[in-house]
């Protein structure tokens, strides 16, 4: 009898901490909700477009976060369009700006599509640091769960659960602050990289000039006390 009691509570357990990716049409099987996030740097071409797709799912908080750090080519403006449509189509946001963050709540369970677009520079490439996302706040459980949980699980580890729970999305927000941080410090960085290009070739041109100039100056001067030795001297 013990035996199959200790059998019984594991296997409440093991359907608990299930975590796997739902099948669209299984909107009730009551799947464990994790986070999922991605930063990378992306190089979109000159009136070019980047696009990705990531799954999340109903009831979620979708973020999007980038910076445009670098400019190629021809290109001279620093603003990109970007959208964000749902797995229906529908536009769920959109700027057009150097910086910006996009964040909603996901109604719809599926892929959203997510487009970087060079369009305001024609002969030109543009460097992105891209930060994006989902977040769930919690777990939807069906009743039966609900009350299987109660059986295993006493008050002291619920409260052990939200506790963490508050203190990983604590510690996630803390980390998207983190990365907007390195966003601008990697921002600056080509800032200061660029101009120091800038001065160094314009310090060298500007030595180059002034010694043409000087020498220039020195051989209209030697040609003005230049004499003709054939002629005779009074």
């Amino acid at each position: 009898m013990l035996l199959t009691t200790l059998l019984v509570l594991l296997s409440s357990q093991c359907v608990w901490t299930r975590k796997s990716e739902p099948v669209l049409d299984e909107a009730d099987a009551g799947f464990f909700r994790g986070s999922d996030r991605y930063d990378f740097a992306v190089e979109v071409p000159a009136a070019g477009m980047e696009c990705f797709w990531h799954f999340a799912h109903q009831s979620g908080s979708f973020y999007l976060t980038y910076m445009v750090q670098w400019l190629t080519g021809m290109a001279n403006n620093h603003q990109l369009f970007v959208t964000v449509h749902s797995p229906q189509g529908a536009l769920m946001a959109s700027k057009n700006e150097a910086v910006g963050q996009m964040n909603f709540q996901t109604e719809v369970t599926g892929f959203y599509r997510m487009c970087l677009g060079n369009r305001n520079n024609q002969f030109g490439g543009i460097r992105v640091f891209v930060n994006f996302g989902v977040i769930y706040e919690g777990f939807e459980e069906s009743k039966t769960e609900m009350e299987e949980e109660v059986k295993v699980l006493n008050n002291t580890l619920a409260g052990i659960e939200g506790s963490v729970q508050k203190l990983q999305n604590q510690i996630f927000h803390m980390w998207r602050h983190y990365n907007f941080a390195r966003m601008r410090k990697g921002k600056d960085h080509y800032l200061l990289q660029s101009n120091f290009n800038y001065v160094t070739w314009w310090s060298a041109t500007q030595s180059l000039v002034i010694i043409l100039a000087g020498y220039l100056q020195l051989h209209v001067l030697k040609r003005l006390f230049h004499t003709d030795s054939s002629r005779p001297r009074c």
